[in-house]
C-alpha cells in the first residue's frame, strides 16, 4: 500500500483524494471498555504502535459489513492481531470477535500451529500459505466481512475464506476454546479491535470501506 495516514490523539486525519474508491480513514480509537488512548499504544508520525500491556485498542464506530485495509509490522517472537464485530458487553474481545492473527512466523511459539499463524482466523481456519514478510517489514493486509463471508488477504493474496454459522464454521468453534462463548462470531455489528498481546507491533494506513 502507498497511502499514509496521518494520526493525531484519537483521530487519522481523513484525506479526499481516497473517497473516490470508496476507503475512508478508520479515524477514531479508544481503549477496550473506556475512554482515551492506553499509555501503552503510541500515535506518531502516522503509524499505531503497541508495546505491550494496558489492553485493547478499539474503533470508536461499530461496522457490520466492511472491507479493511491495513499494513502490520511485528516485532522479533511477537504477537498481535485485529479483531471484528466485537461487542464490548464481555470483559474481553476474543469472546466475541473473531480475529485476524499477526505474528512472527519465525519466532513465535502461535507458530508451531497452522491454525494460530499470521493471517489465520484464528484457532479455526489456517492460511494456505505463509506470505508473510521478514520481521521488521510491512505486510499488507485486507479483511473482507460481507454478511457471513469472511476473507482474509496477506499481501496480495486471499489465504483464508470461511462462513460465520456455517455448519463447519460450527463444528469448528465447538472444538476450540471458543466454545465456551455463545455469541463467539455470531454479533451482527461491532468495533474493529487491535489487540494487546506480548511483543511490539505497529499498524499503518487503516482504510475501511463500509459494504451496503
Amino acid at each position: 500500500m502507498l497511502r499514509l495516514i496521518a494520526i493525531t490523539a484519537l483521530s487519522l486525519a481523513i484525506a479526499p483524494a481516497f473517497a473516490d474508491d470508496g476507503f475512508r480513514p478508520l479515524t477514531e480509537w479508544r481503549s477496550y471498555a473506556g475512554t482515551g488512548i492506553p499509555a501503552s499504544w503510541v500515535i506518531a508520525d502516522g503509524v499505531i504502535t503497541h508495546k505491550g500491556g494496558d489492553g485493547d485498542l478499539v474503533s470508536v464506530e461499530t461496522f457490520t459489513d466492511f472491507e479493511l485495509d491495513f499494513d502490520w509490522k511485528i516485532s522479533p517472537g511477537g504477537n498481535s492481531g485485529v479483531m471484528f464485530r466485537v461487542d464490548e458487553r464481555y470483559p474481553a474481545p476474543y469472546q466475541s470477535g473473531p480475529e485476524y492473527q499477526i505474528l512472527d512466523n519465525a519466532g513465535a511459539p502461535d507458530a508451531k500451529s497452522p491454525l494460530t499463524s499470521a493471517a489465520s482466523d484464528y484457532g479455526l481456519y489456517a492460511p494456505s500459505a505463509d506470505l508473510t514478510l521478514p520481521v521488521g517489514q510491512w505486510n499488507a493486509a485486507r479483511l473482507i466481512v460481507s454478511g457471513n463471508h469472511v476473507e482474509h488477504w496477506l499481501n496480495g493474496k486471499m489465504v483464508v475464506s470461511y462462513e460465520l454459522g456455517s455448519p463447519d464454521w460450527k463444528a469448528r468453534v465447538a472444538n476450540s476454546k471458543f466454545a465456551a462463548w455463545l455469541e463467539y462470531g455470531v454479533v451482527p455489528t461491532g468495533h474493529i479491535d487491535l489487540q494487546d498481546h506480548p511483543g511490539e507491533v505497529s499498524f499503518r494506513n487503516l482504510m475501511i470501506k463500509p459494504l451496503p
